[in-house]
This record gives structure tokens, C-alpha cells and sequence, in this order.
């Protein structure tokens, strides 16, 4: 092991335990304090990330995965992400501190903003980071005066108007530009050594990563020719997360496989990167919240009826599921119940701002069947209309100090801080199986270095076989991508 990641940093527990049982010693031990302070706290399992890990490496076995360290920082991750041998995809100086604090070697660190302060271009090269990527002449005047010794890597546009988030509006130099951009890095002794592109997070077309690769091709020939040494393909990242995503991993997986055997065939002498965040983490974090306070409306008052229309526009979705009310006991009016959380949505709940998701809750409390469900709403702790998590719901009656459990709650709500800068870091306790602890032992050779300086991880044969116990899934045939 390289010695990142050590027993002491996690929890150690038995292969199929499951995190709810620890959530509920944690949550119990957190209403029992007498401080009252600990409102909120994630529980992650490191395992589920080395499991990932595995079926990654079992779909793309040419490609090798750089973290995106803003889709969550905590150290756990790092980590454990590190010790599987992983680069990292860093948008920022901050983000280039974090891992060469814990030991990441500068070859193994990206810079993968395109547009990038002068400043930290030159933290960049002091620091010996030398892989950039660029997709603009500004970029390239700002690199030949602050790191003469960078290698940039030409960030292409993409087809991405399915997608969720459309990085192309902001990022990715066209096509028709590409050979002057090339030109003009020549003519500036600027080292271009590859190509990248994202398609954007939520794409449900996995033919957008083929015609994207078969795009980098053509300004792989444009560089060659005019004598760029280009070696270097970044895929990007936006792939699935979890199993209900609209696209399986496996499916994507597939579509690109057939895309690098027929634009980049293997012994070509590229070396293929992805840069992945949501895939890892997403499914390994859940959150404890408590209800700090409630409030009880009837709905006869004005405005009351069904869904508010003062509701915010992205709780509309969720709002819109709400069965038919039911009828109150005694005769009374009917009303509808809102919790009050320490945790909204600009906080660990962006996800209903930027992901248009609708959060449901778990009940830490196991509740009877014959219990009354009320119309009920969560509400974060910002004094702010649009702060709310979810509406629509069905609960039973609640308490202040009950505590709601979240899954899959992984993705840009550790290490971003709150948007309004109210709430505090939540705790997060790390947990991982014996089972995923000896393959994150046993399965990695110690990173080897190239002629290039560039740490390259090499898996054991045995790291394939353990992913048939740690990953589940087929892997789908080929698919065409004509």
C-alpha cells in the first residue's frame, strides 16, 4: 500500500453491515448528548468506493480515472481514492493544496480549469504541475509568460444539449478553431499533448461520448501534423452514478470501449484518462438530519389548497405527487405539517437547485402502519422562500429532535460549504468492510513511474476476480457506434 489510507481513518466492520445500524448508534448518541448540537452528520462507506473503483476498471480497462475533487473533498475520499492509485482533476489552487497534502506526487494532478487565474498558473508550475488544459488563445498567452513548461491539453466543445448541465455553454473550443488554436500554440512553443471533453452530467445519449472521441480524433491528426506530440485523451466525466439513472455505467462503458477500439485501437500509444466524481461517492454517503422545528398549517387557509402556489419552482416536481388528501380524525380541517431541518438547500441540499432532485426521507424511527400520514414539507434554515428541500410528502407525525436519513447523498454536499456560508461542516464518520479493506490492500501493485514521470496503477489479476464479490452487473456487449 502506498499509505494514504490507514485502519485508524475508518470504522472497521463486517462484510454485509449495513449503515443504517451505525447511523442509529450515531443518532442515538447524538440525541442523548447535552449539547444539542450536532444537527446534522454523514455516515460513509469507503467500501462502496473501492467497489466502484473495481467495476470501473472492470468496464474500461484501458482507461485510467482521475477524481474530481469538488464533487466532494472530505479526506476519507481522498484517501481512499488516492491508495487505489487514482489521479486528481483539480479546478483550483485549493484543490491542488488538498492532495499534495497528503502526499499525491504533482505527476499525478491535473489542471483542468480552462479558464485559470494567473496566480494559480503560476502555483501550478512552482508546485510542478505541469498537465493543463486550455480551450482559448488568452489561456495560452497567460501559459507562455506564468508556466513555459506546461503541457496543455485542448479542451474541445461537444454536443451536449440533452444533458443536464451543459458544460459546452461555458467550455470547449469548437472544431473549426482547434487548428489555430494548435498553430498559435506552436508558433508560441506551447507543448499541446492531447485532447479532452464533458459531455456534461445527466446525458441519457451514450453515442455522445462515441461522436465526441471520434471529434478528438480529427484534432489528434490536425496536432500531429503540425508536430504537436499527442498522447493524452481525457473522456471527461458525467457518468452515471447510481443504478436508476437513465443510463447504466455498463451501457456507456460499452459504447466508448467500441469507440477507442476503432479511433484510438489499443497500442496506439495514448494514454486514455477520465475525470470522475458523482460515479464514486454518490451511493457511499448518507445523512443524518434532525428536525429543529415544526410547524402545523391548516389548509383552509388561503393559499393552502393542495400545493402552495408560493412554492418554489423546484419543488414543483415533488409537489406534483401528492395524492388526494385524506380525511382528518374528529371531523377537523385538514392540514398540512412543516419541519424545519439545519440543512437546506444551499447546503448539503443543492442537489434540488442544481439537480431539480426531490429528497425523500427515511424515518430513523420506524413508524406503525396504522399511524395517520399528513401532508408534510422539509425546510432548511436560511430565511428564504426558496429554501426548501422537499414538499409533498407523506409522513407521520414528527417531533423536533426526530432524526430523517438521506442516501445517496455523496455529490457536491461535502467540502463545497454552505452557498450562503450559514451552516457549519457536518461530522462525517468513515466506514469500510474487512472484505473491502483487504482488496484495497492486496489488489494494487505501488504506483510505478514512466519515462514521463507519470504514475501509472497496475492491477493484479486477482484485483479482476474480486470484483465479481465487490461489483454486480453485466457488462453489455458492444455496442455500434456508426
Amino acid at each position: 500500500m502506498a499509505g494514504y489510507l490507514s485502519e485508524s481513518d475508518f470504522v472497521m466492520v463486517e462484510e454485509g453491515f449495513n449503515t443504517r445500524d451505525l447511523l442509529e448508534k450515531l443518532t442515538l448518541g447524538a440525541s442523548q448528548a447535552t449539547t444539542g448540537e450536532v444537527a446534522a452528520f454523514f455516515v460513509a462507506d469507503l467500501g462502496a468506493v473501492v467497489r466502484r473503483h473495481f467495476c470501473f476498471l472492470k468496464c474500461l480497462p484501458r482507461v485510467r480515472p482521475f477524481y474530481t475533487i469538488k464533487c466532494n473533498s472530505s479526506p476519507g475520499v481522498l484517501k481512499v481514492l488516492a491508495e487505489l492509485g487514482l489521479g486528481f482533476s483539480c479546478a483550483n489552487k485549493a484543490e491542488m493544496e488538498l492532495v499534495q497534502r497528503i502526499g499525491v506526487p504533482a505527476s499525478k494532478v491535473i489542471y483542468t480549469n480552462p479558464c485559470k487565474q494567473i496566480a494559480q498558473i503560476k502555483y501550478a508550475a512552482k508546485h510542478g504541475i505541469r498537465l493543463l488544459s486550455f480551450d482559448n488563445e488568452m489561456e495560452l498567452a497567460k501559459v507562455v509568460k506564468s508556466h513555459p513548461n506546461a503541457q496543455m491539453v485542448l479542451c474541445i466543445a461537444t454536443e451536449d444539449s440533452h444533458s443536464l448541465s451543459r458544460l459546452s455553454l461555458k467550455f470547449g473550443a469548437s472544431l473549426k478553431s482547434c487548428r489555430h488554436l494548435l498553430e498559435n500554440a506552436k508558433r508560441s512553443h506551447v507543448e499541446v499533448v492531447g485532447v479532452s471533453f464533458h459531455i456534461g452530467s445527466g446525458c441519457p445519449d451514450p453515442q455522445a461520448y462515441a461522436r465526441s472521441i471520434a471529434d478528438a480524433r480529427l484534432v489528434f491528426e490536425m496536432g500531429t501534423e503540425l508536430g504537436h506530440r499527442m498522447h493524452i485523451l481525457d473522456l471527461g466525466g458525467g457518468f452515471p452514478a447510481m443504478e436508476g439513472d437513465k443510463v447504466r455505467f455498463e451501457e456507456i462503458a460499452s459504447v466508448i470501449n467500441s469507440a477507442l477500439d476503432l479511433y484510438f485501437p489499443e497500442g496506439c500509444g495514448v494514454d486514455i484518462l477520465a475525470e470522475l466524481g458523482r460515479y464514486y461517492v454518490t451511493s457511499a454517503f448518507t445523512v443524518a438530519v434532525s428536525i429543529t422545528a415544526k410547524k402545523e398549517i391548516l389548509l383552509d387557509q388561503p393559499g393552502r389548497e393542495g400545493s402552495s402556489p408560493l412554492s418554489p419552482p423546484h419543488v414543483a416536481a415533488c409537489a406534483a405527487l401528492t395524492p388526494p388528501l385524506p380525511a382528518e380524525e374528529n371531523g377537523s380541517a385538514p392540514k398540512t405539517i412543516e419541519y424545519h431541518l439545519d440543512e437546506g438547500v444551499y447546503g448539503i441540499f443543492n442537489s434540488v437547485l442544481f439537480d431539480n432532485i426531490c429528497p425523500t426521507p427515511i424515518l430513523q424511527k420506524k413508524s406503525s402502519t396504522e399511524q395517520p400520514l399528513y401532508s408534510s414539507s422539509l425546510w432548511g434554515p436560511v430565511a428564504d422562500g426558496c429554501d426548501c428541500v422537499a414538499e409533498g410528502l407523506w409522513l407521520p407525525q414528527l417531533q423536533v429532535g426526530d432524526w430523517l436519513v438521506f442516501d445517496n447523498m455523496g455529490a457536491y454536499t461535502v467540502g463545497t460549504g454552505s452557498l450562503l456560508g450559514g451552516t457549519r461542516a457536518c461530522r462525517i464518520t468513515y466506514a469500510m468492510s474487512r472484505v473491502a479493506w483487504e482488496a484495497l490492500r492486496g489488489q494494487l501493485l505501488p504506483a510505478e513511474q514512466d519515462e514521463d514521470g507519470e504514475g501509472v496503477c497496475k492491477p493484479l489479476s486477482c484485483g479482476w476476480e474480486i470484483t465479481d464479490t465487490l461489483c454486480v452487473g453485466p457488462v453489455f456487449t458492444p455496442a455500434s457506434i456508426m
